[in-house]
């Protein structure tokens, strides 16, 4: 499948190009992915952005650059599935600077309702570390519940939040 573009008010998301890896590799390698499991090595960065790009041709999921039009890339949302998550989920992550400024829920938002529309999906889950208390506010404004009996991936400890498709 080809990646969808999708507009928000202020955002435009698209697939990554090569150009949006350093800042990409940047969050990834720093302590701000420590909700992650970070910070990461540069061979790491490269490997989960590479299966962003792959998901989309094998499961008609991946990543998409947050661009602000006129200032360029500001992070990353996600719908992502495969052998290390049980469901499909829904991530994102702003990159240095762009933070405090509602891009992650506008972004999460956009996909979350692609991703129970068009793409036709039920339900889907964000898993978030339970002292990522920022991530956990966005899941929120978005309309997601904690699922206390939902599988989690790896053995770090996760909170899986829910989105359901409206009745």
């Amino acid at each position: 499948m080809i990646p969808p573009v999708l507009h928000t008010e202020r955002l435009t998301l698209r697939a990554p190009v090569m150009a949006d890896f350093a800042a990409y590799c940047a969050f990834v390698t720093s302590d701000r992915a420590r909700f992650m499991g970070g910070p990461h090595s540069e061979g790491t960065a490269w490997s989960w952005f590479c299966n962003d790009v792959a998901q989309w041709a094998l499961l008609d999921m991946g990543g998409l650059i947050l661009d602000l039009p006129e200032g360029g890339p500001v992070g990353q949302v996600s719908l992502t599935h495969g052998p290390q998550f049980p469901e499909p989920e829904l991530g994102w992550f702003l990159f240095d600077g762009a933070e405090g400024q509602g891009y992650a829920t506008e972004a999460a938002a956009a996909l979350r309702d692609w991703a129970l529309g068009p793409r036709g999906l039920d339900t889907i889950v964000s898993y978030i570390d339970p002292d990522n208390t920022a991530s956990a506010a966005v899941a929120r404004r978005l309309g997601a519940t904690i699922d206390p009996n939902g599988a989690t991936p790896g053995n770090a400890p996760t909170q899986v939040w829910r989105y359901r498709r409206a009745a």
